[in-house]
């Protein structure tokens, strides 16, 4: 990514993103600006050495407030594959397994990955809609100890799909989209997964792609489109094809009966980096009747679940994550709903180490225990 002239300039006379950044707020030394400053302005030593470089949570807060239109993270990632070839590696998140298993998919690999859809309802091998279910079934391995059926989340899309009349393709040879592989500098890997997945999408005839998770949504907006053109097919989040199509299936939802209070997480990939906040909070007021709220930082200003792409989990982490269960208490939330995987994973871990007296649920399922 190349940064004008103009766009340097203005942002060394500015400090915008240091000020929005969750990290600078808690990492002593950290700043965006000083980092540009570093590769662009007034270089000092060589950036591919410095662990900066993987503390950026690619959050998207700074360049949703930058004056000058600079996206920070995308910035940063042109340098992590450098910083890779010259030894400088972020550190991995759970001993680096999931690395491990889209290496191994990238290698082509064959797997046996949708028995659970065959439970969930009725699919199809080709097809005009071919759902993207990403990492989910691996997740639902690896995160048993936080009692989290990570797997019912997939489930619960085939079965809303199959309720208006959608016998979507979930297919055995999709593998990894390769997010991680992405944000990690890891171009090799990324390049691999994201062929074999055009492959498969198209050999699956479908004319659109849903999405479950935000992460493998906003790497087909970006890395996929960046590699390959434009897409030849629609690329759609699932809160915006469910609040585009519900209205018009025939499906209704359950009188409330209940007083809790809802609030909504929303995910860095979703909300700032692919600009959807209205549709999951449209499909939660459709349930919640009345009973929902926002926290006090929503929206763009929402605060990062606290780390991404399977890497640099720390005590900032943690603190990002605390703040976030007490803006949530803070309200009377009864129940926080995310529509990201990662965002219930590392809410959940957290949680179970304070006090917090809190659910939090998965935007799926909580539409689909509420449909009648």
């Amino acid at each position: 990514m190349q940064l004008s002239q103009q766009q340097i300039d203005f942002c060394m006379e500015c400090g915008v993103c240091t000020g929005s950044c969750p990290v600078s707020m808690t990492l002593e030394g950290f700043s965006p600006r000083q980092m540009i400053k570093r590769t662009m302005a007034d270089p000092e030593g060589d950036i591919l050495e410095s662990k900066d470089l993987w503390a950026c949570l690619s959050c998207s807060r700074c360049s949703d407030r930058c004056p000058v239109k600079i996206d920070f993270p995308a910035f940063i990632r042109t340098f992590r594959e450098k910083a890779v070839e010259k030894g400088n590696t972020p550190r991995l998140s759970h001993h680096g397994m999931f690395q491990t298993i889209s290496s191994i998919q990238a290698a082509g690999t064959v797997q046996n990955r949708i028995q659970w859809a065959k439970e969930a309802g009725q699919i199809a091998e080709t097809g005009d809609y071919f759902y993207f279910t990403g990492c989910i079934p691996y997740y639902d391995v690896a995160f048993k100890y936080l009692d989290l059926q990570m797997i019912d989340h997939a489930k619960n899309i085939v079965r809303i799909l199959n309720r208006m009349g959608i016998e979507p393709v979930v297919s055995n040879d999709e593998c990894c989209c390769g997010h991680d592989a992405w944000w990690n500098g890891d171009e090799t890997t990324f390049s691999n997964l994201a062929g074999q997945n055009m492959k498969t999408i198209k050999q699956s005839g479908a004319k659109t792609v849903i999405f479950g998770c935000p992460e493998g949504y906003s790497v087909f907006r970006e890395g996929y489109a960046q590699m390959f053109g434009e897409l030849e097919f629609e690329i759609i989040h699932i809160t915006e094809f469910l609040a585009r199509e519900l209205p018009e299936s025939g499906l209704a939802f359950k009188p409330e009966s209940t007083d809790e209070t809802i609030t909504f997480q929303d995910p860095c990939r979703l909300g700032r980096r692919s600009g959807i906040y209205e549709a999951p909070r449209e499909l939660i007021r459709k349930v919640s009747n009345g009973h929902y709220k926002d926290m006090a930082h929503n929206r763009e200003n929402a605060i990062c679940c606290g780390t991404t792409a399977w890497m640099e989990c720390s005590a900032c982490s943690k603190a990002m994550q605390i703040q976030r269960l007490e803006e949530a208490s803070q309200i009377g939330a009864d129940t926080i709903v995310t529509a990201c995987p990662k965002c219930q994973i590392h809410l959940t871990c957290t949680k179970k180490n304070t006090n917090q007296d809190i659910r939090v649920v998965d935007l799926m399922s909580y539409i689909a225990d509420h449909l009648e």
